[in-house]
């Protein structure tokens, strides 16, 4: 199907519709993500960065290796490190809207802390191959493996420290518990569960190549940057669910969800780039990128960083009620949208 023969504001009305699909599928994921993490008690911060971390992202993951299939090397790298970096950005609202406390202090779980230690190691993977040799084996480089295996460990490391941590977080009377809160009135079983959320997966799949057809199509007519529109455009459209299901869990009271959904997204967001790397048939993704594309790399870091650090603080409360690291943070990504925008 090609998008050529439309107009401007034809895509941009496909592309709105793509992105409300997305949206409305992350709205009804959080629900069930909170029902599963109750029923396997996994619980919330294991679901949130495993299960609907990976699901939120899916659209996102589709935009990503629709754009490497394409060759578009930088749209398919930017959008995922500008995701990472904009459902950062989210976590950072989210705590602005919990009034009780700083969310960091009140969602505290060690699980958290190992996700977003475990993301800054999955994002200087990217770097040292951009800075290493390019040497490919059937076009793919060695980094796009190394982030397989050290996601996958992760996963595997993330669960031991929920079962068996060796260090606890201090309980506060401002602190809350992931306690399960089961819906008497949901009769489904465990296999109904998995079977709606499955149906919502394929549904963002099938928006993602949508809004990644409109991307590239509204790259080549007006020669836009492909590293500005991934990382602000398809990047935080494909957020939406993170940015909803992450308001909604707060609402909900599911704060380790909130928080676990979020960095959880993230470190999964990282296999974008190997996915990338995979559909990149022109050799390596990392050496065909620039500079701009990086910046965004750097940015999601520098980022994810100050929330490793307000998630050890744990800071009781700051002005207006949130933490350094929720001011911190969007200091961070106001400054690179204007960086990116105007430089």
């Amino acid at each position: 199907m090609s998008f050529s023969a439309f107009s401007l504001p034809v895509l941009l009305a496909i592309f709105t519709v793509a992105g409300l699909i997305v949206l409305a599928c992350g709205i009804r994921m959080t629900g069930l993500a909170d029902r599963i993490a109750d029923r396997t008690g996994l619980g919330e911060a294991l679901i949130g960065g495993v299960l609907l971390g990976a699901a939120t992202s899916l659209s996102g993951t589709v935009v990503s290796i629709t754009s490497a299939l394409d060759g578009r090397a930088s749209l398919a790298f930017s959008n995922g490190v500008g995701g990472i970096a904009a459902q950062t950005a989210f976590l950072a609202l989210a705590d602005m809207i919990y009034r009780r406390a700083n969310l960091e202090h009140a969602a505290a779980e060690l699980a958290n802390v190992f996700q977003g230690a475990l993301l800054i190691l999955l994002l200087a993977i990217p770097v040292l191959a951009y800075t290493g040799p390019d040497v490919t084996i059937l076009a793919i480089h060695p980094a796009s493996i190394a982030l397989i295996a050290v996601y996958l460990a992760g996963v595997v490391a993330s669960k031991r420290v929920r079962d068996d941590p060796m260090w606890k977080p201090v309980g506060t009377r401002l602190t809350q518990q992931d306690e399960p809160d089961e819906d008497p009135q949901d009769a489904r079983g465990n296999a109904g569960l998995f079977a709606v959320f499955g149906a919502l997966l394929l549904l963002m799949g099938a928006a993602g190549w949508t809004i990644a057809q409109v991307a590239s199509e509204l790259v080549d007519r007006f020669e836009l940057s492909a590293s500005l529109v991934g990382a602000l455009m398809t990047a935080v459209v494909t957020s939406l669910p993170e940015l909803v299901t992450t308001l909604a869990a707060v609402r909900r009271g599911a704060l380790q969800l909130a928080v676990g959904g979020i960095i959880g997204g993230n470190t999964f967001d990282t296999l974008f780039l190997t996915l990338s790397d995979f559909g990149y048939r022109e050799g390596s993704l990392y050496h065909a990128l620039g500079p701009d594309d990086f910046f965004w790399l750097a940015t999601g870091l520098v980022m994810t960083a100050i929330l490793l650090l307000g998630l050890i603080v744990r800071e009781r409360r700051g002005p207006g009620g949130i933490g350094f690291e929720s001011a911190g943070i969007v200091l961070v990504y106001l400054g690179a949208i204007a960086v990116q925008s105007f430089w």
